[in-house]
């Protein structure tokens, strides 16, 4: 089942295109991140499908119209900086979300237990961490129980440790079943927290799909030997090889997924070569999203 279906979406601010002709589909159960960088349009999609700013064109429907205009009800979200009551502790402050929500709410504990918060549950706002006050927020979106839940750069501005906090928390909450989308312009981020990716560059979304097959399968091989020359006819006649670039001091090229670096090897060994430099480096997301926004 799609939970969120986004059919030809567009919006401009003066001459501006922040979205152009958008279309994009979410199944339920995935763990969704739309990558770019910032400036692509993330944040303005997220304003758009959440309710909160108008579009020019295109239309966008949550959970096959199941809902109807009830559809937010059973959404969770966060887009701007958490604003809590800074002298409430945790509980106080999501029991106030819940009364917003008209949500009767009472296990406030097993949230806090999910977001890692459950020994700092009586301690204010104002004394926490910026890690902390993230993952209260994202405590607050579980609130009602929704289906999706849609973060805008959930690990902006932290640390290193609040990055790998909010990352597991998150990783934690997919797992229970909910659909999560997240705007991020962290590659990083996304290739280890989510399971698909749409790239999306100038408003214009570039390339879709699962994280995995999105990916370029084939590994990059730095190689060098003496006789660079020759290693370099030798790469060029073998059929598992693609690629081939002479860089300064090495030869770059792709080595298909299902061959190893010792056949390569001992190709070049039965060629007479000696390898003085043989190194690997499988594609990351980081490579691919270079790749595609740099082509487009």
């Amino acid at each position: 089942m799609a939970v969120l279906s986004i059919n030809k979406l567009t919006k401009t601010y003066g001459k501006v295109k922040a979205i152009d002709n958008l279309n994009l589909e979410i199944e339920a159960g995935n763990i969704y991140g739309l990558l770019g960088p910032n400036g692509s349009g993330k944040t303005t999609t997220l304003g758009i499908i959440l309710g909160i700013l108008g579009n020019d064109s295109g239309t966008y429907e949550w959970f096959d119209g199941q809902y109807g205009d009830q559809h937010r009800m059973y959404i969770g979200a966060i887009l701007e900086t958490p604003n809590f009551y800074p002298y409430l502790d945790a509980v106080d402050n999501l029991e106030i979300v819940a009364r917003i929500k008209n949500v009767k709410q009472t296990n406030f504990d097993e949230i806090l237990e999910q977001v890692n918060l459950a020994n700092r549950k009586t301690s204010k706002f104002h004394s926490y961490s910026l890690g902390m006050k993230q993952r209260l927020a994202i405590a607050a979106t579980l609130i009602g129980d929704p289906k999706v839940l849609i973060f805008d750069e959930p690990t902006n501005g932290l640390d290193p440790q609040g990055i790998s906090e909010v990352r597991d928390v998150l990783t934690r909450v997919a797992r229970n079943g909910n659909t999560v989308i997240m705007a991020s312009h962290l590659l990083d981020e996304v290739e280890k927290i989510c399971s698909h990716v749409a790239i999306i560059k100038d408003g214009i979304l570039r390339k879709t799909g699962e994280v995995g097959a999105l990916l370029n399968n084939d590994v990059q091989v730095h190689i060098a030997a003496e006789d660079m020359m020759r290693l370099e006819n030798m790469l060029l006649g073998l059929p598992y090889i693609r690629n081939v670039v002479k860089r300064d001091n090495f030869i770059e090229c792709n080595l298909s997924k299902d061959q190893n670096l010792a056949e390569l090897n001992a190709n070049a060994f039965q060629q007479g070569l000696l390898l003085t430099h043989l190194v690997s480096k499988k594609q990351s997301l980081e490579d691919e999203f270079l790749e595609i926004t740099k082509e487009q």
